[in-house]
């Protein structure tokens, strides 16, 4: 009997300790459920579909997979996974992701898509025309039919431009599409959108005026910046300056009713803050982006080195080390996700060639949003671009 009490003790103990543990887990989970519904609008019920490449990328399918996962559980949207079925049944066995996509497969909120041969990285734009099966053709077309309200992709950036064009098509009176990124700033709450940062390496005057109005449409409504300051990128302040390009655009944009064009922003002005746009050609745009990239993690590595070595050092670094953290946050594409598709009749959301799962997380967190705000209503409206053709 004495023995039976010290049992039912050590269990009730046991079992209060493990509701303790328990509370804040479930507390957390029911506030993030409360705040999704509170924020977005959205309950389990009433989610946006999401259409993923789940090919596109150097690590693809199983960390593209891992992501969209994770998303599930933090972003009121359902997903079409798009990919070659036997590459991700193995990517779902190494990952020992089984159990977590059955839940989710279970619940309604991921269907898998199967496709075709997929485009690798180093293949032509054009092959998507030959491999129609491919992946990326079919998320586009999930687009195209309604059954998703935007997309993503990590692939061969060509052949998502190509596929979005060829399935999608542009919006009436855009010439050119753009991908526009977005750059962080000194403010750690605002951030700066570049375009063209590499769908177009040479361009027309009349390119980056479609640029900047395309722009001031997504940062007025999905960035929610009242009154964007659009600049153009130049190697001086002043409207006689730059290439012959940089000199035909500067007066179109000034003259552009709709923009609040604030002039020319040369390269050590792009992250101080004082633009919520910035126009260049996708050469320029393309190299300002791989450079960012490499930007924190060099960083990091100088101020590690200049740390003094020993017991000092480690000391300094232990201080240190989560303001590093958030230094690097900060400046980590994988923080940003992708980069937006405008221009095309569709929301197309393009990822690193290198995301894995947080690259993606914020890649649907940015195509979530676009949606979300129903951006493609406004850009639709937006018609009557300049034919200037120079």
């Amino acid at each position: 009997m004495c023995n039976d009490q010290n049992v039912r003790k050590i269990f009730n103990k046991k079992k209060e300790s493990y509701q303790e543990y328990l509370r804040p887990k479930l507390s957390r989970e029911l506030e993030k459920s409360q705040y999704i519904q509170r924020v977005h609008g959205k309950s389990d019920y009433d989610r946006l579909w999401v259409a993923v490449d789940g090919m596109g990328g150097d690590y693809a399918p199983g960390p593209i997979l891992e992501g969209c996962l994770r998303a599930l559980e933090l972003l009121p949207l359902k997903i079409r996974f798009v990919a070659e079925p036997e590459l991700l049944n193995l990517a779902i066995i190494q990952l020992s992701l089984e159990s977590k996509l059955q839940r989710a497969l279970s619940n309604g909120l991921i269907e898998l898509v199967p496709s075709g041969i997929s485009i690798g990285m180093e293949e032509e734009p054009t092959t998507v025309r030959r491999k129609y099966r491919a992946s990326i053709n079919i998320t586009m077309d999930l687009v195209r039919t309604g059954r998703a309200t935007s997309m993503y992709s990590a692939g061969n950036s060509g052949a998502v431009m190509a596929s979005a064009i060829f399935r999608l098509g542009r919006l009436v009176g855009i010439e050119r599409p753009a991908i526009g990124a977005l750059f962080p700033t000194k403010d750690p709450t605002q951030q700066v959108l570049v375009l063209d940062v590499g769908a177009n390496t040479d361009c027309k005057p009349s390119y980056l005026h479609q640029f900047a109005l395309l722009g001031n449409i997504y940062s007025r409504y999905v960035l929610q910046v009242k009154q964007p300051r659009v600049g153009l990128i130049n190697i001086g302040e002043e409207d006689c300056k730059g290439n012959e390009l940089c000199l035909k655009t500067y007066p179109l944009l000034l003259a552009e009713k709709r923009l609040n064009f604030v002039g020319n922003c040369e390269g050590r002005d792009v992250l101080s803050g004082n633009f919520d746009i910035v126009i260049c050609d996708g050469f320029t745009g393309n190299v300002m982006l791989k450079f960012l990239e490499s930007v924190g993690s060099v960083l990091l590595d100088i101020l590690r080195a200049e740390l003094p070595r020993g017991r000092r050092g480690k000391l300094g670094s232990a201080f240190l080390q989560r303001n590093l953290v958030r230094i690097k946050k900060r400046l980590d594409h994988a923080e940003h996700g992708g980069a937006l598709l405008l221009g095309i009749n569709g929301i197309s959301v393009i990822g690193h060639g290198s995301s894995k799962a947080l690259s993606v997380v914020n890649a649907l967190r940015l195509a979530y949003s676009a949606a979300h705000h129903n951006v493609m209503s406004d850009l639709r409206k937006l018609r009557n671009f300049s034919t200037h053709k120079s």
